[in-house]
C-alpha cells in the first residue's frame, strides 16, 4: 500500500507503531515490577513511587510544548530526539546504582510524553483524506490504553525471573528499534509557518501545569496532605497562567495564539477530556482493583490475579474495539463515537454500584469489558483524534500537546476527587458506601463530560 510519495503506508504505520510501543512500556511495563525494584535497590516503596511519579510528571511537562517545537524544527528530527531521550533513559535506569539515578532515567524517559500525539500528527501529515486517517489513528491511539495486559505481564515475568533491570534492557532494545524504523520509515515535515520557539511561553506554562500538577499529587494524600502546600502551588499556578496569557497576548510568535485558546476548539475539547479522565481513570486503575482485592466484602483476589480479571480484559477489549472505533468515525464523525462512548461509560460507572454491592469474578470482568470498550475502546480514541482533527494548519503541535497535559492532569484529579469520596464515606458507612460514592462522583463527573462534548466544533471535513 504506497502513498502518493511512492512509501509504503505499513512501513509507516509500523514505524510509528513501535514508537508507541516504546512509549506505552515505559508506562506500563513496572508496574508489577516495583516491589523487585524495591528490594533490590534497598529502598523504600514511597522512594519506588516517587520514580513513577517523576516518570509521568516530565511525560506531561514534554507534552505540553515538543509537538509545537516539532512544527517548527521538524517532526521527524523531534521524534527521534524523543526516541534517543527515551532510550538512553532506560539505559541509565537499568545501570543505577541508586533511586537517585534511577529518577534521572525516569525523567528522560518522561521526554516520550508526547509520542503518541506525535505521531498522530506525522500520520495525519501523509493521510490527508480523512475517513482514511480516522482508521488509521485508532489502530495507533488504541495501542495506548496498553498492549492487551501484555506489557504488565511480559515486565512481571521478567523482574521475577531476571531482576528488574532486565525490564529497561527490554525497553532500551524496543527503543533501538523505534529509532532505526522512524530514521527509514518517516518522512520530515514541518507547520506551514516556522517562527523561533516561544521558549519565554513554555516556561510560563510549564510552571503553570507543574505546580497545579503538584498540588494534585498533594490533594491525593487527603488527610496526610499539607493544605498550605496545596493553596500555595494553586496561587502558584493561577499566578503563572496569567502570566503566560499575557506573555501570548504580546509575543509575535506565541507557543499557542490568545486566539486559539479563546476558541471552542482549544477550551471544549480540553474540558471535556479532562473530566472524562477524572471521571473513569480511577474507577479502572484504582476502586475496581480495590473492590477484587477486599476480602471483607467476598472471599478476595491475590494482587497476582487481580491484572488478569480487571486491566488484562479492559486492555484486551480496549485494542481490539480502537481499530472498530476508527471505521465507525470515518462513518458517523468523532463527535457522535465520543458520546456513544461517554454514554456507555457512564452506565459502566453506574453498573460500578452492583459491582460494589455484589462483587464476584465475572461481574469484575464484565465491567472491565464494559469500560474497555466504552472508554479505552472508543471515547480515549476520539479525544485523541479530536485534538489533531482541530487543530489549525498553522499551529499543529499546540493543541495535542495541551490535550494531553489534560488527560495527564485528569488522572492525576482522578484519585484525587474519585477516593476522596470512597475515603469518607468509607469511614463512615463502610466499603461498599465508600467503592459507591467513587462511582457516583466518577458518573457525575462523565454526565459533565457529555455535555461539555457539545461545546466542542465539528472538523471541518465533517462539516455539511
Amino acid at each position: 500500500m504506497l502513498d502518493q510519495g511512492g512509501r509504503s503506508i505499513v512501513a509507516l504505520m509500523t514505524a510509528l507503531m513501535v514508537a508507541i510501543f516504546a512509549f506505552q512500556l515505559n508506562a506500563s511495563m513496572l508496574s508489577p515490577a516495583l516491589a523487585t525494584m524495591e528490594r533490590e535497590l534497598n529502598t523504600t516503596s514511597d522512594q519506588i513511587g516517587l520514580t513513577q511519579t517523576v516518570f509521568f510528571t516530565a511525560a506531561a511537562l514534554f507534552s505540553l510544548f515538543l509537538p509545537r517545537l516539532a512544527d517548527l524544527v521538524g517532526r521527524k528530527k523531534v521524534l527521534l530526539g524523543i526516541l534517543i531521550a527515551t532510550t538512553l533513559g532506560c539505559v541509565v535506569s537499568a545501570l543505577a546504582p541508586n533511586v537517585t539515578v534511577l529518577m534521572l532515567g525516569r525523567i528522560l524517559q518522561g521526554a516520550a510524553g508526547p509520542v503518541v500525539p506525535m505521531c498522530l500528527i506525522m500520520l495525519h501529515v501523509r493521510v490527508t483524506e480523512e475517513k482514511r486517517y480516522a482508521k488509521l489513528m485508532s489502530i495507533l491511539t488504541s495501542v495506548n490504553g496498553g498492549i492487551a495486559g501484555i506489557d504488565a505481564i511480559l515486565g512481571g515475568w521478567l523482574a521475577g525471573n531476571f531482576g528488574f533491570r532486565s525490564v529497561f534492557w527490554t525497553m532500551a532494545v524496543i527503543g533501538l528499534v523505534a529509532i532505526v524504523l522512524v530514521g527509514v520509515a518517516t518522512e520530515e515535515s514541518t507547520a506551514q509557518d516556522t517562527p523561533r520557539m516561544d521558549w519565554l511561553g513554555v516556561v510560563c506554562l510549564g510552571i503553570a501545569f507543574l505546580a497545579a500538577y503538584l498540588a494534585i499529587n498533594e490533594i491525593q494524600k487527603l488527610g496526610a496532605a499539607n493544605w498550605l502546600v496545596v493553596i500555595i502551588e494553586i496561587i502558584v499556578a493561577a499566578v503563572f497562567f496569567v502570566v503566560f496569557w499575557q506573555v501570548e497576548s504580546r509575543s509575535k510568535a506565541p507557543m499557542v495564539s490568545t486566539v486559539y485558546l479563546k476558541q471552542r476548539r482549544t477550551w471544549g475539547l480540553l474540558s471535556t477530556t479532562l473530566l472524562t479522565m477524572t471521571g473513569v481513570f480511577a474507577i479502572m486503575n484504582g476502586v475496581i482493583p480495590a473492590i477484587a482485592q477486599d476480602t471483607k466484602l467476598w472471599s478476595g483476589m491475590g494482587a497476582d490475579v487481580v491484572s488478569f480479571v480487571t486491566l488484562t480484559p479492559y486492555a484486551i477489549v480496549g485494542l481490539l474495539f480502537g481499530i472498530a472505533a476508527g471505521q465507525l468515525a470515518s462513518r458517523f464523525g468523532y463527535l457522535k463515537v465520543l458520546r456513544v462512548g461517554l454514554v456507555v461509560s457512564l452506565l459502566g460507572a453506574l453498573f460500578g454500584i452492583v459491582v460494589a454491592h455484589d462483587p464476584s469474578v465475572w461481574i469484575l470482568v464484565a465491567i472491565s469489558v464494559l469500560l474497555g470498550l466504552s472508554y479505552a475502546g472508543t471515547a480515549n480514541i476520539m479525544l485523541n483524534g479530536l485534538g489533531i482533527v482541530l487543530s489549525p494548519k498553522d499551529n499543529t503541535g499546540y493543541l495535542p500537546g495541551m490535550n494531553a497535559g489534560a488527560f495527564n492532569l485528569g488522572a492525576g484529579l482522578s484519585f484525587a476527587i474519585l477516593y476522596a469520596f470512597m475515603t469518607s464515606l468509607s469511614a463512615s458507612h463502610g466499603s461498599v458506601a465508600g467503592y459507591s460514592a467513587a462511582m457516583i462522583a466518577g458518573a457525575v463527573l462523565l454526565v459533565a463530560a457529555f455535555g461539555c462534548s457539545y461545546l466542542i466544533p465539528q472538523p471541518e471535513d465533517e462539516r455539511e
